[in-house]
């Protein structure tokens, strides 16, 4: 039998109601990524009262990486895939990126800030906050002071890119505008294979640790039936809202428990590392832009380092070249996976 903790259940959708209060109100006000951002803003605010029942809704976390990995194979079609060699020596800027992002990262915390070096380099990591912490724990370093880092820096990077896009570029990411298509115009049929088919994905992908698992499992199987043509059917605009709102609320809940002088001192030190990255990531994009010739605010979200799962929901938001987005995002990921344990174990404590 499955064992179902109501109460716990209650508190996740509880919070997940606070965070869409908050997307509600930053749709009325007309700010851009409302149903993203304005969960994080809510939901910030709300776990600051500690007598409030709710937990973040980390249980809705693998169903919503499912999505996205569906919905980012879905636009790998057999016209796209075509110009994929077209990509390679973009992919290529994708090394000394991801190599210069950790050097400098590490510098500044360990050598301006002083920062222990195992924290510092994890903490400098442009990859996912569970990796980072897993890998920390492995070498005992500073959990806590590296999840507020990445975290920090995932906090950054999702509040700063949809406003230079929908204010930079003119380029409106509003509430109010479709996704894809309504749950109402899509083959159920179709949808409910594509799902069973996407779950199947996560757990082959996990079972083999794939990194990122439940994004790349269902994305792979999510480019095999879309570019064959066996299915048509893409994931609904309703069901993207709720992603945008399950990960709001989860980001929000990552200082949750942390003193507010512990936060925003991390914030402002994390803020110098943001700055490094947006000169580093300017310095890329601009590259890749004049030499390529991509659509700049691809190239923008191709070298945007932040997590794998909130880049792509903002690509897919603004209708961006998900394929060309999502290889180097894996490229990096990839990086990282493979040169974060090995070169992290070397330290000494």
């Amino acid at each position: 039998m499955i064992n179902i903790n109501y109460k716990s259940l209650l508190q996740m959708l509880l919070a997940l109601f606070i965070g869409t209060c908050g997307s509600i109100f930053f749709i009325y006000l007309n700010l851009p990524l409302p149903w993203l951002l304005g969960s994080i803003f809510a939901t910030t605010i709300a776990m600051r009262f500690e007598k409030l029942p709710i937990i973040s809704p980390k249980t809705f976390s693998p169903p919503a990486r499912i999505l996205i990995g569906l919905t980012i194979g879905s636009a790998f079609t057999p016209e796209i895939l075509d110009y994929i060699g077209v990509y390679f020596f973009s992919l290529l800027l994708v090394i000394p990126f991801t190599i210069l992002t950790i050097i400098l990262g590490t510098y500044y915390y360990h050598k301006l800030l002083k920062y222990d070096i195992k924290t510092s380099y994890l903490g400098s990591m442009p990859g996912g906050v569970i990796e980072m912490v897993i890998i920390g724990e492995e070498i005992k370093a500073n959990i806590a002071k590296i999840t507020l880092m990445q975290s920090s820096r995932l906090f950054f990077v999702v509040i700063s890119i949809p406003l230079i896009i929908q204010y930079g570029f003119n380029i409106d990411i509003s509430g109010n505008k479709l996704i894809t298509t309504p749950i109402l115009e899509i083959n159920l049929f179709e949808f409910f294979i594509l799902l069973i088919l996407g779950y199947i994905g996560a757990i082959v992908a996990k079972r083999y640790k794939v990194t990122a698992a439940l994004l790349i499992g269902p994305m792979i199987i999510s480019i095999f039936v879309h570019s064959t043509g066996l299915i048509t059917t893409i994931v609904p605009d309703e069901f993207l809202k709720f992603v945008q709102v399950v990960f709001g609320t989860i980001i929000g809940f990552t200082f949750k428990g942390v003193e507010l002088k512990t936060i925003v001192k991390t914030l402002f030190s994390t803020f110098g590392h943001f700055i490094i990255l947006i000169i580093l990531c300017t310095l890329f994009v601009m590259i890749s832009y004049y030499l390529f010739d991509f659509p700049i605010v691809s190239t923008l979200l191709a070298f945007g380092p932040g997590g794998q799962s909130e880049i792509n929901l903002i690509a897919i938001l603004v209708g961006a070249n998900l394929p060309y987005i999502t290889l180097h995002h894996i490229v990096r990921l990839f990086i990282v996976m493979n040169i974060a344990p090995i070169i992290a174990k070397k330290f000494k404590d």
